[in-house]
């Protein structure tokens, strides 16, 4: 049997990688939204305060773009590093997208990257335009593959178990483009790098105000970042409803935990608003409940019924039960192939193949299992509920602080009183992490909330890690840190020095004219 260190400490190096990473991307998917729309009322006025605002915002963008590239890479290693049987079994289905993301999307925005620096005395102010916009183009086009990568991992549509080969297939690239989880991630996920991208602007800003410094390019970018980030905060929360609602219909496990819903209840379930999960007692203390919230929310209707965490468990005891008469029959067909008995009993049960793996923790022959095995692989299906629970609900208050500090922010800034209010400007400058805290948290739930699945129902985490020595991951998770920490060090100290120059290090310098030359005279005032 497998290590169970190793698992963890790969779970522990990619988690991390992906955090760090994840600090850099949100920034660069809005920042460069809010550039876009700078250039385009510079071309449309020409006014050079914008361009210079163009060039100031680009320079810190661009800081952040290389360390998401330098930390992004890395990452994709991870999957034959660690992740070596993961890779074999899904490689044909998830590779698909990671290809594409590389090849068209990556190579787009490196593209248009260098234009938007080194273009500015090539092109004419429209084509540098349309750079721009091609650029923001390009960094959604990125998170787009990706997130249809990962939202594959959450719902495997379009793709099928082969008994012959012993991987996983794909069946449709079209189920998977159009995976309804990854279209509802994609657009959430986006929304909140748009309000990153806002909040980091109007942050800024705000300090400048605060310093009395570059007031002109202050109070722009103030009021740019004001319309852009309430309409994004008011898309997270529209879209982070249909991401919920996507999560009833193909994780209710997950659901249940965020919920830390023990009991189903009468539809419509009710929303807790506070409470103190106890995994052990399997009871939430001290609740505080809205009536009929959840299940509007979840199921949009007023008698579709929510399982409860251990109905659940119950029903995943019957699908591992499934899955042990599925592996039994996949065995005899890897002795023989034409045994036409044991390929009707898989195709059968192939459905559940995925939950019969889950007892490959305890016995190294799931078809030897005994029912005290299974019931400890039906409880393996619960992830840790109280970590859900308040990561959830932190995540959304910070996104009603937001809706309420953009609203604010966009109201001054119609009034022209953007300077008036100190105390607004402090509490959007102490803000700034706000949208960090939000986004780390909300992966935390989608990731952790899926475990004990590597992939959703058809391939428990455990059994994709590689057969490497603990020493190994080891090594290269303090090596991915210290290297990672340098990186974070490096982007702060460059952020906080072009930040400290401010726009005029961008300024255009004018050619500066030749004295006019003296006319010399003789004493009879005859000119020489």
């Amino acid at each position: 049997m497998l290590d169970l260190s190793v698992v963890e400490l790969s779970r522990l190096q990619f988690g991390v990688t992906a955090m760090y990473h994840f600090l850099f991307v949100p920034l660069t998917l809005g920042l460069i939204w809010i550039i876009a729309i700078m250039e385009s009322v510079y071309v449309m006025t020409g006014r050079e305060i914008w361009k210079q605002m163009v060039k100031f915002w680009g320079a810190l963008f661009g800081i952040n773009f290389a360390m998401g590239v330098a930390t992004g890479i890395t990452m994709e290693f991870q999957f034959g590093m660690n992740w070596a049987y993961y890779s074999h079994y899904v490689g044909d289905i998830f590779g698909v997208p990671l290809a594409i993301e590389g090849l068209m999307a990556f190579f787009l925005e490196a593209t248009f990257v260098g234009l938007f620096f080194f273009g500015w005395e090539r092109l004419s102010k429209v084509q540098h335009m349309v750079v721009t916009w091609f650029l923001a183009l390009g960094t959604n086009l990125s998170a787009l593959w990706i997130l249809i990568a990962n939202g594959w991992m959450q719902n495997p549509v379009g793709s099928a178990f082969n008994p012959e080969t012993m991987r996983m297939e794909l069946t449709s690239l079209w189920e998977v483009f159009f995976n309804p989880v990854s279209q509802a991630k994609f657009v959430h996920t986006v929304s909140a790098g748009y309000v990153t991208g806002a909040m980091f602007v109007l942050s800024i800003s705000a300090l400048y105000l605060l310093r009395g410094k570059h007031k002109d390019l202050a109070i722009r970018s103030m009021t740019v970042a004001a319309s852009f980030g309430l309409a994004s905060v008011l898309s997270v929360v529209v879209l982070g409803d249909e991401s919920g609602y996507s999560t009833t219909e193909h994780q209710k496990m997950k659901l249940a935990a965020i919920e830390a819903m023990w009991e189903t209840e009468e539809a419509p379930a009710s929303f807790t608003l506070f409470g103190i999960p106890d995994m052990e007692a399997q009871e939430t203390h001290y609740e505080v409940k809205v009536p009929w919230m959840l299940g509007l929310m979840a199921t949009r209707s007023l008698d579709q019924q929510l399982p409860g965490i251990k109905d659940l468990v119950e029903s995943a005891k019957g699908r591992i039960e499934n899955g042990q008469i599925a592996y039994g029959a996949l065995q005899k067909l890897r002795k023989d192939k034409s045994d036409q008995e044991a390929r009707k009993v898989f195709a059968q049960h192939k459905d559940d193949l995925g939950h019969g793996l889950l007892l490959k923790k305890f016995v190294d022959d799931p078809t030897t299992a005994t029912a005290k095995h299974v019931e400890l692989a039906a409880q393996e299906t619960v992830p840790h509920v109280p970590s859900l629970f308040w990561a959830f609900r932190i995540m959304v208050g910070c996104g009603l602080a937001m809706v309420l500090l953009f609203g604010y922010a966009f109201y001054l800034s119609a009034k022209r009183r953007l300077t008036e209010k100190k105390w607004f400007l402090r509490v959007a400058l102490w803000s700034l992490p706000m949208p960090w805290i939000a986004i780390q948290l909300g992966w935390w739930v989608a990731e952790h909330g899926r475990q004990p699945w590597v992939i959703e129902g058809v391939m428990p985490t455990f059994l994709g890690a590689s057969s490497v020595a603990t020493s190994q991951v080891w090594f290269s998770l303090i090596g991915f840190v210290v290297f990672y920490s340098a990186l974070l060090i490096v982007d702060v100290y460059l952020m906080v020095k072009y930040i400290n120059l401010g726009p005029n290090a961008f300024a255009e310098k004018k050619p500066v004219k030749a004295a006019p030359k003296k006319k010399i005279t003789s004493k009879k005032g005859a000119k020489k």
